[in-house]
């Protein structure tokens, strides 16, 4: 699919804490816990800007790793690598509804503006459309812009799952799936 545009200050918020935390703010305020002797002179300075976005980058991208497992979405060898607001995604998925849900997952993430997608789809089908909402959009209005019935939104709500959680969850910003009609009930 390659590079796929997202909005980066919308979406749900990464929850990018975790046992490095401490150490990183240790360090980020010039403490520094268990540096040898003769270290200290050059570790006095602290982390380099460098270092602590290395480190930022790390937690996003064990962060997205973690959110997508919890989710049930399922990669051979998922590899989530982040460098500021761009993911980078490398594996391989069964199908192409997985690969579409993992980078949607990923590119619906705050701080994330594009996701490189670079994953391996074992079974190859028919890419799915991408839709961004608008304000005053709803799973019916979009079904009848794509499928020219209301009654279809089912079918992008079960396109979007596990997402979301019920058809009111959508919101402006968010990149959906739109499946094409003849395919559109299948599921992963």
């Amino acid at each position: 699919m390659g590079l796929i545009d997202f909005i980066k200050d919308v979406g749900h918020k990464l929850n990018v804490g975790g046992h490095d935390e401490p150490k990183a703010a240790q360090q980020a305020q010039g403490q520094h816990p268990q540096v040898p002797a003769q270290a200290a002179p050059q570790a006095a300075q602290g982390p380099s800007q460098q270092d602590l976005k290395a480190l930022e980058n790390r937690k996003k991208a064990t962060a997205l790793t973690n959110l997508v497992q919890q989710l049930g979405l399922k990669a051979e060898n998922l590899n989530v690598q982040v460098d500021g607001d761009k993911a980078t995604l490398t594996g391989k998925v069964d199908s192409q509804e997985q690969r579409e849900k993992i980078v949607l997952l990923v590119g619906n993430s705050q701080g994330i503006a594009k996701v490189d997608d670079q994953l391996q789809v074992a079974r190859p089908e028919p890419e799915a459309q991408f839709y961004d909402v608008k304000p005053g959009d709803n799973l019916s209005k979009i079904s009848k812009q794509f499928y020219g019935d209301a009654n279809q939104y089912n079918r992008i709500f079960e396109a979007n799952r596990p997402m979301l959680k019920n058809a009111d969850d959508i919101y402006p910003g968010q990149k959906l799936r739109i499946p094409a009609l003849a395919t559109a009930g299948a599921r992963a």
